[in-house]
């Protein structure tokens, strides 16, 4: 990053080209297509009457998600992942659950639960943020699908989620890591937040070194940007309203 120039020709605030295309999938009750620059990441909502076990009785629903990367999404081949050795996935999915769920009236869901599956189909960075922005879309789309055939009177929705990373790179603090960015970052960082300005999760580390709070807010402050931009995509493909 010679003279503070990016790889790709963006300014320090500037985000890739997103896009958010709903209903890309015949049998899913909701789905989007999210892709960040070349990241790209399938989002599919599935809805199934009933409840975990430890849930049932409380008379609400539950949202929850699964992640993963398929096998030719990055330069080299991953491995598919099975159930018992998916660590950074498994902390992916949880991320995208906690925070669909802090927009979602699940007491007004009823005993059913929905399902996200954020599957990456291309990586270049950013995959877990590109996974939480499109699967509120998909989310959207079930939860509407609902509406439409009686099962629930209105939206169960209190507003939006999406999320967008932010790092440090050559002392720089730049929005939207491509993966050559995020593989240099001293500091990488993703901001979980709602379409009311609210965060709803911070994830934040000193890859190579440490971060001052001027850093921080540098970088609060344009994720909190990315995420107001994000926001507006979602209510483009969707058409959504408080």
């Amino acid at each position: 990053m010679a003279g503070g120039a990016r790889p790709s020709g963006r300014a320090a605030d500037e985000m890739r080209r997103v896009t958010l295309t709903p209903g890309v999938l015949k049998n899913a009750a909701g789905s989007c297509l999210a892709e960040f620059g070349d990241t790209r990441v399938l989002c599919a909502a599935s809805v199934e009457e009933g409840v975990p076990a430890w849930r049932k009785g409380a008379h609400a629903g539950w949202v929850t998600a699964e992640y993963a990367m398929l096998p030719a999404s990055g330069s080299r081949r991953t491995p598919r992942e099975y159930r018992g050795r998916k660590g950074r996935s498994m902390e992916i999915e949880r991320l995208i659950g906690r925070s669909l769920r802090s927009v979602v009236r699940l007491d007004r869901l009823g005993e059913v639960t929905i399902t996200l599956d954020c599957d990456v189909i291309q990586a270049d960075g950013g995959t877990r943020t590109a996974s939480v922005t499109g699967a509120w879309v998909a989310l959207h789309g079930a939860l509407s699908s609902l509406v439409e055939r009686g099962r629930l009177p209105r939206l169960p929705l209190t507003g939006q989620v999406a999320a967008v990373s932010a790092g440090i790179v050559g002392g720089i603090a730049l929005l939207d890591l491509d993966y050559p960015e995020d593989s240099h970052a001293e500091v990488d960082l993703n901001l979980v937040g709602t379409g009311d300005g609210r965060i709803v999760e911070v994830q934040g580390t000193g890859e190579r070194s440490t971060l001052d709070r001027a850093q921080l807010d540098a970088l609060l402050d344009l994720g909190q940007a990315g995420v107001a931009r994000l926001c507006e995509l979602q209510r483009e493909a969707t058409g959504y309203r408080l």
